[in-house]
Formats: structure tokens, C-alpha cells, sequence
């Protein structure tokens, strides 16, 4: 594989040329992308070889002087963190990378245990839990050291305090984000046992105004958006089959990204769905969606993840939530409706009875 991209790579990175090249074709890298990474590898092997760095010295800081060389020289390629990184992350997943030799203090393990908590446990999203991750950094930021004694003597005084203070600097949702999350923490540290007593029931409620729910939108303007989907291409296949997950079963973004080629249910015809809390639900599956799904996975990259639907570019990985909103958002601009978000698009009138959901989750507007 190494010979079909024509760069030789002497050096300490010579060996991991052959697998890092499968690794990108295999993420769906054409033959010029891939042709391009192996240059950098190479620039950064005879960077290694001339400082006699080997790859169990290549710490974050080699990497950032072999960036800021490159840069002092005035070159115009591997110059950032970003072209380094699908090397950097290749060789991390074969652990031939050198640990961080940093102390990390009480406060970070702390919350990279808080964090797995979030996922693991309450099955949060990986971007609500990076939310709330932050809100925690912030208070166990205002905490006195030693954090372990500042924790047994936490007072609701104390919580309070925090809680008013980032409700003056940012508004109502925010505010909200920081409740929620402070609730998480304070549950977790109770479990762990930092706190002798659960303090969840001290955090103030932030008063919220009520608002109205949006429209949602009608069977007209969603054939639209199907029609909007060019049939003839694979990445319009891909875009009608999202956009009728949405519509028909009333997904969120968030449900349709997790989607894999597995949770589909042929023979019975159903599709699962790992919901809030990772609760995994069966739901029918309507058969004009079975058939956009067909028709797109017929012609689907035929790529090692299983993601159901995968991205346009490579690394042809799966879709995150914020590519099915971005569906969404671009098949609403082709057909000149208002800007609109996932949520919004789930129509219950053309949802089956079995699946519909509470109109307050489903008709949010981004």
C-alpha cells in the first residue's frame, strides 16, 4: 500500500506508513488526500530523525515545535495542529504515543470521572455533557484547596452563591444550562461520596418566561423539502431518507446521527432507536422510509463504519446531530422556507399513531 503512494518515508515514522495508508483509505480518503497526509508524515519523520526523536518522544510539545519550525521557515503545508492530526491519531489508537507527563490535579480527574458519568450512566450526548462538564470546571474553579476538604464542607450558601452570580453574566437558557448541570455534579459527588449529604434539592430554579410553540410544519411543505433532494446522486439519497426519519417517525437530530446499519429491522419492519438515557426503543418503520433507505443504501460508501449514514467527505465517518440539522436547514433554504431545525420538521399529523411524542419536545426551533 505504501509503494502505491510513490513518497518513501525514512525516519521513525517509516513503519506506520502502511497501516496509516489503509486507515485513510478506509476512511474513504481519495488517492490525492491520502497522497497528501503521507507527505506530511514524511516532513515530520526527517523533522524526528534530525532532532533524534523517536515515536515515544513525540509528546504535544515536539509536535508544536516541529509546527512552529515549519512555520519560522516560512513553509506553506503542516504548519497547524489540524494536518498533524489524523496521524497523531492513528498512532494514539496503537498506543506507541508517550503519556501526558503531567500532573493532573484533583479538580481534572475529577471531572473526566464526571464526564464518563454523564455518558455512561445518564447517557447525556457527548455535547451536553461537555456543557455541563464546563459548568462544573467553573464551580469546582471557586472551590478552596484542598477540593477534597472544600467538598465535605460544601454549604448550600455556597451553591446559591454560584448559581446567582452566572445568572447575572449570561441569559435565561444559559443560566438554565448551569442549574442542570450543577444538579448532575452534585449528584455525582454524592454518589462518590465527596459530600456527606445529596445537596441536588438546594440548587434555586432559574424562573423561565413561557413561550409559545412553534409550528410545526404541514404535509405540503414537507413533500417540498422531499422533493427538494436530488434523487440522482447519492449524497440527495442520503439527505431524503434522513429528512423522512425526521418526518415520519419524528426523530431527533440527535437519534438519526446514532442510527446504524444494524438498528434496521428488515424482516420485521422496525428500526431502533437509542432514545434519552440510552433507552432503546422499537419503532415501525413506515414503508416509503424503508425504501429512501434502500435506495440509499444501494450506492452507500463502502466504508468499515456503520454508522448508517455517514458523511459527504472524508473521513467518511458517521453524521454528527449538527450534519442532520444541517440537512434540515439546507433542504428548507432549496424550497425558501425559514431557517428551521430537526425538531421543528417532525409533523405529528403525518406521524404514525404508535410513534408520535410530546409536541414539546418535537416543535423546538433552532
Amino acid at each position: 500500500m505504501a509503494g502505491s503512494t510513490r513518497v518513501p518515508v525514512e525516519g521513525p515514522l517509516g513503519p506506520f506508513v502502511d497501516g496509516f495508508v489503509a486507515c485513510l483509505v478506509e476512511q474513504g480518503h481519495s488517492h490525492r488526500s491520502v497522497l497528501g497526509h503521507v507527505r506530511r508524515v514524511r516532513h515530520m519523520s526527517c523533522w524526528m530523525m534530525a532532532e533524534g526523536l523517536g515515536v515515544a518522544q513525540l509528546t504535544p510539545m515536539m509536535v508544536e515545535r516541529f509546527l512552529a519550525e515549519r512555520r519560522r521557515q516560512g513553509q506553506a503545508v503542516m504548519i497547524s495542529p489540524r494536518g498533524s492530526r489524523p496521524l497523531l491519531e492513528y498512532l494514539e489508537g496503537l498506543g506507541v504515543l508517550p503519556a501526558e507527563d503531567r500532573v493532573r490535579s484533583s479538580a481534572e480527574m475529577l471531572l473526566e470521572e464526571f464526564r464518563a458519568y454523564l455518558l455512561r450512566e445518564r447517557g447525556l450526548q457527548a455535547s451536553t455533557a461537555a456543557l455541563y462538564e464546563s459548568a462544573a470546571r467553573l464551580f469546582l474553579a471557586q472551590l478552596a484547596e484542598p477540593l477534597g476538604d472544600a467538598l465535605a464542607r460544601l454549604t448550600a450558601a455556597e451553591i446559591t452563591a454560584f448559581v446567582l452570580d452566572r445568572s447575572r453574566r449570561g441569559s435565561v437558557t444559559t443560566a438554565s444550562t448551569v442549574v442542570c448541570a450543577l444538579r448532575a455534579l452534585l449528584a455525582f459527588l454524592h454518589l462518590r461520596g465527596d459530600t456527606p449529604r445529596s445537596l441536588v434539592s438546594v440548587v434555586p430554579s432559574v424562573a423561565r418566561r413561557a413561550r409559545l410553540l412553534p409550528r410545526g410544519l404541514g404535509a405540503a411543505e414537507v413533500a417540498l423539502l422531499f422533493e427538494s433532494c436530488d434523487r440522482d446522486s447519492v449524497l440527495g439519497r442520503r439527505d431524503l431518507a434522513v429528512l423522512k426519519l425526521l418526518a415520519r417517525l419524528g426523530l431527533r437530530a440527535g437519534e438519526v446521527a446514532r442510527l446504524r446499519v444494524d438498528d434496521v429491522d428488515w424482516r420485521a419492519g422496525e428500526i431502533v432507536v437509542v432514545g434519552k438515557g440510552l433507552r432503546l426503543e422499537r419503532m415501525p418503520l413506515p414503508h416509503d422510509v424503508g425504501e429512501a433507505l434502500v435506495d440509499y443504501l444501494r450506492d452507500r460508501p463502502r466504508v468499515g463504519c456503520r454508522a448508517l449514514f455517514l458523511r459527504s467527505k472524508a473521513p467518511l465517518v458517521g453524521l454528527a446531530s449538527v450534519g442532520v440539522t444541517g440537512i434540515v436547514v439546507r433542504a428548507g433554504a432549496r424550497v425558501g422556507l425559514a431557517p428551521l431545525g430537526a425538531h421543528r420538521y417532525a409533523d405529528p399529523s403525518v406521524m404514525p399513531r404508535s410513534t408520535r411524542k410530546s409536541p414539546h419536545v418535537r416543535m423546538m426551533v433552532v
